[in-house]
């Protein structure tokens, strides 16, 4: 069982889209994913058409309540179980604290004998907050959206310098794959610089190979409430996360 953060302090690099799309990557693979929304915008609970009209029935319920991440969980249209947000998990986080029991009460409960039985997706919304650290703590491989803008690229500094903060802590290393994204299709050079200046602050080896291309299908399938592969299976972007699931498995996502 793999468990997924996807990670970026930075808004806007298109984590949620990541996070999505691996999702339903990993469904079309044969697999029964749960998706964990961390973000307090609600973005990815939206993108699946699923709705947490009170907060105990979101994550804020596991968090401030102690509610099994089982009774929160819905099943998506595209057949994906996800522990939905709400609006209130920005308080919650705010009120949690920082100690130890606090960052690895999701890594506690995902941990526990068959509390989930496939992949697990983390997203977690912009800051390196209680919330992330909570992702960070239960993730195994970290994937960290990276777009062309030099604030995205400072975010991905700062999540380098998180994780080597915390390895001791872990007691190991945290794979982590910085993927580009929102790259420019007509322009290869373009892409190159940005690889070349996101290695200047993490580890080259730890940049992915497979990039998502900008596309008007990736947009307009999280308006829809669609991952890409319902909305334009033909289509680049989806292209793109089925190379970039085809690379984390050859990294050693199980």
């Amino acid at each position: 069982m793999a468990i997924i953060a996807v990670l970026n302090p930075h808004p806007g690099v298109g984590a949620t889209t990541t996070a999505l799309n691996l999702l339903a990557a990993i469904a079309r693979r044969g697999q029964r994913p749960l998706g964990i929304d961390l973000d307090p915008r609600g973005d990815l609970t939206r993108a699946f058409g699923i709705r947490a009209p009170l907060a105990e029935d979101s994550v804020c319920g596991f968090f401030a309540h102690g509610q099994p991440l089982g009774d929160i969980a819905q099943i998506s249209r595209s057949g994906v179980v996800l522990c939905p947000a709400h609006a209130d998990l920005a308080a919650v986080g705010a009120r949690l604290g920082k100690g130890i029991d606090v960052v690895t009460r999701l890594r506690r409960a995902l941990r526990k004998p068959n509390a989930v039985t496939g992949p697990v997706v983390i997203d977690c919304g912009p800051g390196l907050g209680v919330l992330a650290l909570n992702a960070l703590f239960a993730c195994d491989r970290l994937v960290v959206p990276v777009s062309g803008e030099e604030a995205a690229r400072d975010g991905a500094g700062q999540v380098e310098r998180a994780v080597a903060a915390l390895e001791p802590v872990l007691k190991g290393k945290l794979p982590r794959h910085y993927v580009l994204t929102r790259c420019d299709v007509g322009s290869v050079a373009a892409t190159d610089d940005a690889t070349e200046r996101l290695a200047e602050r993490v580890p080259r080896a730890a940049i992915c190979a497979a990039r998502i291309r900008e596309s008007d299908e990736l947009a307009a399938s999280l308006a829809a409430e669609l991952d890409i592969f319902r909305h334009a299976p033909e289509s680049a972007g989806a292209d793109d996360y089925l190379a970039l699931v085809d690379e984390l498995v050859g990294a050693g996502l199980t």
